[in-house]
């Protein structure tokens, strides 16, 4: 992951206690995908159209199109309430059915902003200031420290994402693989307590992640901080902030102090219960399904994918990194800022791109 945060001191270690509550969860237990998934009706359908010809008239940039100004009279509320869920329920969500290839990348971009702007606020997601995001495999090699993984086509371990709120919109699949999985952090949590109590208090102590280069200058490389915060009352799940190839990766820079070995064998702990078929759980996602995640209680994997050779069918999917309205629950960070992975543009001069797109006419 990279950003900065607001826990580069790390708190006293509190006394780890195991959870219960709809945030900790099994994958072999969900069996029923109706119960995290909305599929989209006629009517709905009928709605988000009306919304991209309103957003059209307009004609306002991206960055300024607000929900106001894609209103979705009805479909609001069932958001809204996918949003009580990611907060206090289970985490994750899955809008099903969005016409993304009768729309084109164009306006289906503009349909995935105006939906987002309904959950939250975006914020960057690299130190140009770009908010919506490609992930699709760019070519380059995961070995250069340069490279993010959502830009390659290798498998990504489970890892948390940046913002409150990540937001996943595929535009098109892959040839074979790219499958997307999940797992409740706090049932990770809770297995490193159960497996090796010995380590659980290395969870909250700062570690450092690397930037990848996505900061400004005089920023620190690096972001420091815990694995495992907020971890407040029995049924109050914690955050948890874990992407393994930004930790090993943050080793390069000598200032760094050097992992030990105690370290590594908790990271391959918590990389062994995420992927265990036993806490993982995957998904059929389907182009035109809009995943919702809520960072500081699930993570996120996907598989090693081969793609089409023809650049217009190759896999593509849009992102969006949101801030919860006021900060996940956060009593002291203004609204719209992100608790953790505010990545804060190298210059306010205009960005180019996506970011000044209009909305498609």
């Amino acid at each position: 992951m990279t950003g900065t945060t607001d826990a580069d001191q790390a708190p006293p270690t509190p006394t780890p206690t195991p959870r219960s509550g709809p945030a900790v969860w099994k994958g072999r237990d969900l069996t029923h995908p109706e119960e995290w998934r909305l599929d989209l009706s006629g009517p709905r359908l009928a709605e988000i159209d009306s919304a991209l010809h309103a957003a059209r008239r307009r004609d306002l940039t991206l960055l300024k199109l607000t929900a106001a100004d894609f209103p979705l009279p009805a479909l609001a509320a069932d958001l809204a309430r996918l949003a009580g869920d990611l907060e206090h329920g289970r985490g994750f969500a899955v809008v099903r059915g969005i016409p993304v290839e009768r729309l084109g990348e164009s306006a289906a971009s503009t349909v995935f902003w105006g939906l987002g702007r309904h959950l939250g606020h975006p914020v960057p997601q690299n130190a140009d200031g770009l908010v919506l995001g490609h992930v699709r495999d760019t070519g380059r090699s995961p070995s250069d420290p340069a490279v993010r993984g959502h830009q390659t086509r290798e498998a990504l371990p489970f890892h948390t994402g940046g913002g409150d709120l990540l937001a996943l919109l595929p535009l098109r699949a892959a040839r074979t693989g790219g499958r997307l999985s999940l797992v409740s952090s706090a049932a990770v949590r809770d297995a490193v307590l159960e497996l090796r109590p010995d380590l659980a208090g290395r969870l909250y102590r700062p570690y450092h992640f690397d930037r990848h280069g996505e900061h400004g200058p005089g920023e620190p490389s690096c972001t420091t901080a815990p694995l495992v915060s907020r971890d407040g009352g029995p049924r109050g799940a914690p955050s948890m902030r874990y992407d393994r190839c930004c930790l090993e990766s943050a080793q390069r820079f000598p200032e760094v102090p050097r992992l030990e070995p105690a370290d590594r064998e908790l990271f391959d702990l918590i990389d062994s219960v995420a992927g265990s078929p036993e806490y993982r759980l995957d998904l059929d996602l389907r182009v035109g399904d809009l995943l919702l995640v809520n960072t500081h209680k699930v993570m996120h994997a996907r598989s090693a994918f081969e793609d089409h050779e023809a650049p217009e069918h190759k896999r593509h999917s849009l992102r969006l990194w949101l801030a919860f309205p006021q900060g996940a629950g956060s009593q002291d960070t203004r609204p719209w800022v992100t608790l953790r992975d505010v990545i804060r543009p190298r210059s306010t001069a205009a960005p180019g791109g996506t970011n000044s797109r209009r909305s498609p006419a």
